[in-house]
């Protein structure tokens, strides 16, 4: 494939935040970056069959887990089917394993390779007429298992899963859900008591209510007038003691950014309402960071859940709401910007956590026909080994899958 230039480099003015005043002429020591490069090509559509964050690699990085379909201005529905399958990264080879029919453009099947193993994958699905997930080995092609939940998280283990009522977002936010009667959606219930976050144990298939939407009622603003109160963007802590997750009511979309032990004590809210919270990632079991997309409370917010020690990152320059995400070794988070409104550029950026030093990866126009539920987020994600991060960009007028390597 040909390979694409990477686009041009700040020069870096970096310092080292101290308890007070920042220290200036410090020089970071920044990887050396390669160009991006395409792993997936035309005619059809690719993305990462993941949402931002999760990593699409086997451990020894072999192979990319992505989607291929032939959608392109289209919100998906159950009648859609994409193809699920691995790209070699040697050979840059699609190789197609299944395919699924619950899957959107933003946060694909949910296709997570399970803990450390290197051969099995879990991603959702449509069977019988409803939303499950499904274990996969990707060598033999066979199924392993068949959950009857559809996830949206899974364990650093690999053991258990997090999952919500993807019907029920296809009503609040139709780019995240997914089409069809897979799960009852009980659009009539504000504050469903049998619904909300599901623990589920996939060795056993078994599956805990760990906390209902009902629950979550005294800890959220209240609506004058609501219509459905929903829980998304559900993520284990990095040591799995813990799960972050929205939850966000319509019409007025009211967001409450929440954390529970994986035992379901210690339910807490964990970030100001009023900062909006929108993104997020886990630096490590207790750290965590959200971004702000409200007006004059835009950043990218790093905190110990439990405490009010907020600090915001990037030394001012990443004052906006994007998909932060942080390398395996903690060391460094990259993040992304949403379309320019004038040149409809997304950029992405790398940041040193030590100093807060942050260097361009690149700006890509996104075509004005990819908007509303059918948008390409860049929507970064770490290799295993830190060494490489992939993205979606449609800047070349189709969507398909990029990665950058890392020499550090």
């Amino acid at each position: 494939m040909k390979r694409i230039e990477l686009f041009s480099i700040l020069i870096i003015v970096v310092f080292f935040l101290g308890c007070s005043q920042p220290e200036s002429g410090t020089v970071v020591a920044f990887p050396e970056i390669s160009e991006v490069t395409p792993i997936t090509q035309g005619p059809k559509e690719h993305l990462f069959a993941s949402y931002y964050g999760i990593t699409s690699w086997d451990r020894n990085q072999r192979f990319a887990l992505v989607l291929e379909t032939d959608l392109k201005y289209q919100l998906p529905t159950e009648n859609d089917p994409a193809t699920l399958g691995l790209v070699d990264m040697q050979s840059l080879e699609f190789i197609p394993l299944t395919e699924t029919r619950a899957w959107n453009f933003q946060q694909g099947c949910m296709g997570h390779w399970l803990g450390h193993n290197d051969s099995l994958i879990i991603y959702n699905d449509i069977r019988n007429d409803r939303f499950v997930s499904v274990i996969m080995n990707v060598y033999t092609q066979t199924e392993r298992k068949i959950i009857p939940y559809p996830v949206s998280a899974v364990s650093p283990n690999g053991k258990e899963a997090v999952s919500i009522n993807f019907a029920r977002l296809r009503l609040t936010r139709p780019d995240y859900g997914y089409g069809g009667n897979g799960q009852e959606a009980r659009a009539d219930i504000t504050w469903p008591e049998e619904d909300g976050l599901f623990l589920v144990d996939l060795e056993t298939g078994q599956a805990e209510l760990l906390v209902s939407i009902a629950q979550v009622r005294a800890l959220v603003p209240q609506d004058p007038a609501p219509e459905i109160e929903y829980f998304n963007h559900t993520l284990f802590s990095r040591d799995g003691s813990k799960i972050f997750w929205l939850a966000r009511a319509t019409p007025t979309r009211n967001t409450t950014a929440l954390t529970v032990n994986r035992d379901g004590s210690n339910l807490l809210r964990c970030f100001p309402d009023d900062r909006g919270g929108s993104h997020f990632d886990w630096l490590n079991g207790d750290e965590l960071m959200v971004t702000c997309d409200k007006r004059k409370e835009y950043g990218h917010v790093l905190f110990t859940v439990g405490q009010q020690d907020y600090k915001r990152l990037g030394n001012g320059l990443l004052d906006y709401d994007g998909h932060g995400t942080f390398s395996p070794n903690e060391q460094w988070m990259i993040t992304d910007t949403y379309p320019s409104s004038y040149l409809n550029e997304q950029k992405l950026y790398l940041m040193d956590m030590a100093s807060e030093a942050t260097l361009s990866l690149g700006r890509f126009v996104e075509p004005p026909d990819f908007r509303g539920h059918w948008r390409c987020d860049l929507h970064a994600r770490w290799s295993p080994k830190g060494d490489m991060m992939g993205f979606n960009s449609t800047f070349t007028g189709s969507r398909q899958c990029y990665v950058v390597k890392f020499n550090f």
